[in-house]
């Protein structure tokens, strides 16, 4: 395929991630699976030519900036007081699972050597960051569930990648060591994290200099891409040193950043997720026509690969479950006796975190980096890619029923101490204590009225909002719907005026900029 026809293609799949998104909405079904499933039958369509996914550029284009987007709005005080748990899934239930699934694959083919066993256990074991975020935006989970899904999508690559690599290795040599992988793994890890550390502050030093903001937010994309690569040319994880890095950035984004570059930065980098996203689940449903290929077609495949299919599926489930549920009950039991603070989450929250393992583009990957020759190599990838479309299928569709039927919704005991409507009035107190020191010259005249009042107006009606939000929110509702309806005929206007000719193009763009500030402003303060 040359270059022009591959462009052809890139551009015909961003018009169908536009079409299946719609398609989705309409349905009520989770993007991620329209997208998948739509990429599927794209594969087959006459004339389209078969697609052969490059693993190694599969990982370095789209991992960093979806594991760099995770960790720029994961919540880094509640990531830390979660740590153990995270940590637990991220790392102990990757391991265990890889251990289940091999010892699975190993009684379905006695004949492939358990190198190549623990190679598809590593292979399918880590949930995918990608179907993870798609899945999280979908529904509303208790804080605790919440954070530990998202610090589990950030990290468990690390710890699936590695296990991999020694699996090939043993494969390939015949030799394995398990303190050896247990050493090398830390290694990585402190290893990642220390690059990535350096790599963050100097993107704080960095942009602290600019005073450009498109530069800003050039230099904030290219930070994930320039981690991750640092990270894997030093022989360390990548990911690591990409969620590192993401997280210091984002610690800093407040201070570094103005609110003209964060808002444009948001923007842009809200928008170029979303592609890559929706990319990577083409991507995988396009693959399907090399896989079903390879499997000797559909009728063989069904024939002699559905009951191993069904029965890996089944024991990562299971082992996900199975770790899930011990730990909560280790937890339960240290709580009970005083050795943890935290307490269980219970059967429900329980049920939810085990159902909530889905896979994608990582595992997708990894099974088609597998060197060719390597013992077992069709079964795994037709293995690999059965998981990732059931767990798509079957869990991306019926998380929110599991949810629903858990009745799980956030706890006040997780809410923080203060609420957003104290914090704002706490704000507020503060610019009125400084308007005030400035809306006098040095002679004591007041030099400033209407600002002074101003701020004393928002500092007391905030205030009182804070105490009795209640009463005020019907009126607060009211209050900002009028709002809008007087930006909605403003523009209106606006319009007017520049197409009878009365205004040029820049006063345009000016004046809209300003409603469209006070339209974003409006709607933020009703929600």
């Amino acid at each position: 395929m040359d270059g022009t026809h591959l462009f052809e293609l890139v551009i015909a799949m961003f018009l169908a991630i536009i079409a299946l998104h719609y398609l989705a909405h309409r349905l009520g079904l989770p993007p991620s699976v329209a997208l998948l499933t739509g990429g599927a039958a794209l594969a087959f369509m006459p004339g389209l030519p078969t697609i052969t996914v490059d693993p190694e550029l599969v990982l370095v284009t789209f991992l960093p900036p979806l594991l760099f987007d995770g960790a720029w709005s994961i919540a880094v005080d509640r990531l830390k007081r979660h740590m153990f748990g995270i940590a637990s899934l991220a790392v102990g239930a990757v391991f265990f699972t890889t251990v289940i699934v091999a010892l699975v694959a190993h009684i379905l083919m006695p004949s492939l050597p358990w190198a190549a066993c623990a190679a598809l256990g590593a292979i399918v074991s880590p949930p995918d960051a990608v179907s993870a975020r798609a899945i999280l935006e979908r529904v509303n989970l208790p804080r605790r569930l919440q954070i530990l899904l998202e610090g589990e999508s950030l990290l468990n690559d690390a710890s699936g990648l590695v296990l991999f690599r020694f699996a090939v290795a043993a494969a390939t040599t015949g030799t394995f060591s398990a303190s050896g992988a247990v050493g090398t793994f830390v290694l990585l890890a402190l290893g990642g994290a220390a690059v990535g550390a350096v790599i963050g502050y100097a993107w704080v030093k960095f942009v602290r200099r600019l005073r450009d903001d498109y530069l800003m937010i050039a230099a904030t994309t290219l930070l994930c891409w320039v981690a991750y690569l640092l990270g894997e040319q030093l022989h360390v994880s990548g990911v690591i040193s990409t969620v590192t890095a993401g997280l210091i950035a984002s610690w800093h984004q407040h201070t570094v950043m103005s609110a003209a570059t964060r808002m444009r930065g948001t923007s842009f980098w809200t928008v170029l997720v979303f592609l890559m996203e929706a990319m990577v689940f083409i991507l995988i449903g396009l693959s399907l026509r090399d896989v079903v290929e390879r499997g000797g077609g559909f009728g063989a495949m069904m024939g002699t690969m559905a009951l191993p299919a069904l029965a890996i599926l089944a024991a990562l489930v299971a082992a996900r479950f199975f770790w899930v549920f011990a730990s909560d009950l280790a937890i339960g039991l240290a709580h009970k006796t005083g050795l943890a603070r935290s307490s269980p989450m219970g059967a429900g929250a329980a049920t939810v975190l085990g159902w909530a393992g889905v896979r994608g583009v990582v595992t997708l990957a990894l099974a088609l980096s597998l060197p060719a020759g390597f013992p077992g190599r069709d079964f795994i990838l037709v293995m690999s890619f059965a998981v990732i479309m059931g767990t798509v299928l079957m869990q991306g569709t019926t998380l929110g029923a599991v949810i629903s039927w858990a009745g799980l919704g956030a706890s006040e005991s997780e809410r923080p101490p203060m609420t957003m409507s104290q914090a704002e009035a706490a704000m507020a107190q503060v610019q009125f204590a400084k308007v005030s020191t400035l809306a006098y010259d040095a002679d004591g005249t007041l030099i400033h009225p209407q600002l002074l009042k101003r701020y004393e107006h928002r500092a007391t009606a905030i205030v009182d909002y804070a105490e009795r939000t209640e009463d005020y929110t019907p009126m607060l509702h009211a209050h900002f719907d009028v709002v809008l309806q007087a930006v909605a005929v403003g523009r209106t206007e606006l319009i007017r005026l520049h197409r009878s000719g009365q205004i040029d193009d820049e006063t345009l763009r000016e004046l809209e900029r300003d409603l469209d500030l006070e339209e974003l402003s409006a709607i933020s303060a009703k929600a």
